[in-house]
C-alpha cells in the first residue's frame, strides 16, 4: 500500500470520526440530568460513568465547577476538557465564565 493510499484512508477515517464527535456532543446540565442524558450528551462518558457522576452529585451536592467533575471515579481531566463547552452547571444555555 502506498503512502498516498494510507494518507487518503486516514483522512477519510479522521473526517468520519470528527463528524461523529460533532453529532454526539450536546450541552447537558450535570447538576440536573439523568445518567442516560449525561451518557448521551458527553463524549467518552458511557452509562457507567454517567451513573458515577449522578452518584457523586447525590453524595456531594451540585457541582460548583466543571473541573470538579474530574473528582468522579472514571472521569479524568481529559474527558472534562474534551466536553468542557457542553458541560453546563445550571439551566442556562451555556456557562462560559469558568
Amino acid at each position: 500500500m502506498s503512502f498516498r493510499n494510507i494518507f487518503a484512508k486516514l483522512l477519510i477515517i479522521s473526517t468520519l470520526l470528527l463528524g461523529a464527535h460533532a453529532v454526539h456532543a450536546s450541552p447537558v446540565n450535570i447538576n440536573a440530568a439523568s445518567p442516560e442524558e449525561i451518557a448521551e450528551a458527553l463524549d467518552g462518558v458511557g452509562i457507567t460513568k454517567a451513573r458515577a457522576i449522578v452518584a457523586y452529585r447525590n453524595a456531594n451536592g451540585p457541582f460548583q465547577s466543571r473541573a470538579e467533575l474530574a473528582n468522579v471515579k472514571g472521569i479524568g481531566e481529559r474527558t472534562v476538557a474534551m466536553n468542557e463547552a457542553n458541560i453546563l452547571l445550571s439551566s442556562e444555555a451555556r456557562v462560559d465564565d469558568e
